[in-house]
């Protein structure tokens, strides 16, 4: 029988992570479980700090973007050492079990402490939607809004100036922020770890939109780390008949109040994840797989592909 659960979110922050310690908290409160916040992640866990949650503590935060409890890396916590210290820390308090939210890192790190007698579940927050096992993560929705809302007055600006605005998004080896972003937006094109990168290709592209098409303005989306997109506005504004310019959104799509659909998101999950520790599971990961809130082993989750994004790469070409 748990008794106390202990939760905390570990990596990059995203829009709704306060909705799902909520959910957390106010779900397990309402089970007679006891639930402790845990600060700044794993590093918070080791250096033992910890407060006791009361429905209080969550109210007004629905609604707030990043995370009451703060989030921080811990790379040391690979170490079985710095492991079995965190294990002390919770036993030592009496928590039973573990809910972290986060990315894959943070994943590894539940699965760690499973095996070591702490039972632990995963939610997926980050907005990069990298994670696999779930169609859609915490945070994803609140920063492709983000990206859609500067993207249209970009295109506002590029119109007035025969610009071709080249936008690079997060993503993080994952193309999904900069397909969506691009599919809603009307962007001529999009470059992601998925479609590659062809630079004679776009710089053709551009000169046919431009001289054949008679485009005013072009929006390129770019997926980051996929090659340098100032870079790329100079090459454009040298080999076509647009003035390139390159704006890089930044961290300013990790903030923002979470929208409904996040909201939606990860109080659902949040749910799951106590649900699934009173049945006494551990080293599982909560998602949600074509509507439906389900959960598989972290290590089932780890070795899955990512899904596949081939039909809505095939809707943004056919809408060109």
């Amino acid at each position: 029988m748990v008794r106390k659960i202990g939760i905390l979110t570990s990596g990059g922050d995203a829009p709704g992570m306060n909705a799902a310690i909520r959910s957390v908290t106010r779900v397990a409160l309402n089970n007679g479980i006891e639930v402790y916040g845990i600060y700044d992640g794993y590093k918070g866990l080791q250096e033992n700090r910890m407060i006791k949650m009361q429905r209080s503590s969550v109210s007004e935060i629905l609604a707030r973007g990043g995370t009451m409890l703060g989030s921080a890396r811990l790379p040391e916590f690979k170490e079985t050492e710095i492991q079995e210290q965190c294990v002390e820390n919770l036993k030592k308090t009496g928590i039973d079990a573990l809910v972290v939210i986060g990315g894959d890192g943070s994943y590894r790190g539940a699965l760690a402490l499973t095996r070591l007698g702490i039972n632990c579940i995963g939610l997926p927050g980050t907005i990069d939607n990298d994670i696999p096992g779930t169609d859609f993560t915490i945070g994803f929705d609140t920063a492709m809004h983000t990206c859609v809302e500067c993207v249209d007055k970009l295109r506002d600006t590029s119109s007035s100036h025969h610009r071709c605005s080249i936008v690079e998004v997060m993503g993080n080896h994952c193309g999904d922020l900069a397909l969506y972003t691009a599919v809603c937006c009307g962007a001529e094109m999009v470059i992601t770890p998925e479609t590659g990168y062809d630079e004679l290709e776009v710089l053709e592209k551009l000169r046919y939109l431009d001289e054949a098409v008679h485009k005013t303005h072009a929006i390129v989306i770019v997926s980051e780390k996929t090659t340098d997109v100032q870079s790329l506005a100079k090459k454009i504004s040298l080999n076509t008949g647009f003035s390139g310019r390159a704006t890089v959104l930044g961290h300013i799509q990790r903030g923002g109040s979470p929208t409904p659909a996040d909201r939606m998101l990860a109080s659902r999950m949040g749910e799951k994840a106590v649900d699934l520790l009173i049945e006494g599971k551990g080293g599982q990961c909560v998602g949600i797989i074509e509507n439906q809130i389900s959960s598989m082993p972290i290590e089932e989750a780890l070795e899955r592909p990512r899904i596949s994004r081939k039909k809505l790469y095939r809707l943004f070409d056919r809408l060109m």
